[in-house]
């Protein structure tokens, strides 16, 4: 970038002596504003990373506490926090990794996932000692969302 604001050299701003560049950010603000979209859009798909369909009660307990989440899924494999993990050694991953914050746990088991695995992860979380709280949704939320 050169700027000249003057005639140094005696010619005086008629001859093209006095030119400024500048930079154009109008293509910078419309890749920003398109990213930003992309982002808001893919943002609520991300909630989770697994794609669980937990069931609809009609009241809701409000929570603020940050628990560790163990999810079931259709097929009955267990997760704790996006990552597999084998059923019996569930209670010992949760104390392992979260310590202080290992008493409780939520459990979000998908609606359609047999009872017998959703039963079993309670009843080893349990006999452990770990605070079980059961993750549904409402059915107001449902029915905002169609």
């Amino acid at each position: 970038m050169a700027f000249n604001l003057g005639g140094s050299n005696g010619r005086g701003r008629r001859y093209g002596g006095g030119t400024l560049s500048e930079m154009n950010v109008v293509p910078l603000v419309d890749v920003v504003l398109v990213l930003l979209i992309i982002f808001m859009i893919t943002a609520q798909a991300m909630e989770f990373g697994l794609e669980i369909e937990v069931p609809k009660v009609k009241q809701e307990k409000a929570s603020s506490e940050d628990l560790p989440v163990v999810s079931v899924t259709r097929s009955g494999e267990v997760y704790l926090a996006d990552k597999p993990v084998n059923i019996n050694e569930l209670a010992d991953k949760v104390r392992a990794q979260y310590g202080k914050n290992g008493k409780a746990v939520y459990v979000r088991a998908d609606k359609a996932t047999s009872w017998d695995t959703a039963v079993q992860v309670i009843d080893i979380l349990g006999r452990a000692k770990i605070d079980v709280r059961i993750v549904t949704t409402t059915q107001e939320d449902t029915r905002r969302r169609r």
